[in-house]
């Protein structure tokens, strides 16, 4: 299995902290983000190598960070060096498994965030499943729901349905940016953009996915902490204790 970490934005609301650099590589304690995520999904013993997918501005600082690190990690360089020109998560992806020629099963993550609870629960439960799958959380405030993936889910935790940002949400069901692909899927990728998926946000692909293929959704033993400003971030600082579950 590869992980596939998504670093290519570029984070303009977190300015002046991410004009020069990469949120991922952001302090959260003693830890950057991408070492707490990395350094809990290695004790799955699952994963045999990660790709940091960045984008041409930031790349530089991945590979002086990824040259202190012990983990197999490749970082792919998408050559955009604006916001407007960015590929987009999905495109992202693809750009990564052509330029490695990646047959694998993926996990694929979203670098800036933050959980206190150990994404191997994830993997098991993908591996117990046997399909692709993703996580989501149950969001009571019905205004935040217009501002997320949200999934409709069946008795089973069959992913049914899935739609980014909806203005009218059909379930309280929120879907985090962490997903796991079987290699049967991944090579279905470029059908999805050919067939019209939204290629922005990382749930568009989950979205198509569903509707061709078998997708199961856990539900997340504890909580993300997403990293979207500056207020959010400080927060993250004052709150965030680790991994705890």
């Amino acid at each position: 299995m590869k992980c596939t970490i998504l670093a290519a934005g570029y984070a303009t609301r977190l300015y002046p902290l991410t004009e020069d650099f990469p949120k991922p590589l952001l302090k959260v304690g003693e830890k950057t983000i991408l070492d707490w995520l990395l350094d809990d999904i290695h004790t799955s013993g699952l994963v045999d190598e990660y790709i940091v997918i960045s984008n041409h501005k930031y790349a530089h600082h991945f590979r002086a960070w990824a040259d202190h690190r012990t983990l197999p990690i490749i970082v792919v360089d998408d050559g955009t060096s604006t916001n407007e020109t960015r590929l987009g998560a999905v495109c992202d992806i693809q750009f990564a498994i052509d330029q490695l020629k990646l047959d694998d099963d993926l996990l694929i993550i979203a670098g800036d965030n933050v959980l206190d609870f150990s994404l191997t629960y994830f993997i098991r439960y993908a591996q117990e499943k046997g399909t692709s799958c993703t996580m989501r959380y149950y969001e009571q405030d019905e205004n935040k729901l217009h501002r997320t993936g949200i999934s409709e889910i069946d008795s089973k935790d069959r992913l049914i349905s899935m739609e980014e940002k909806p203005a009218k949400p059909k379930s309280h069901w929120c879907t985090p940016p962490f997903y796991f692909y079987k290699a049967e899927d991944v090579k279905r990728i470029n059908e999805a953009i050919a067939d019209g998926c939204g290629t922005d946000a990382p749930g568009s692909l989950a979205a198509w996915m569903c509707k061709h293929s078998v997708l199961h959704s856990m539900e997340m033993p504890g909580s993300r902490y997403d990293i979207g400003n500056l207020e959010s971030y400080e927060n993250v600082q004052k709150t965030y204790k680790g991994i705890t579950r």
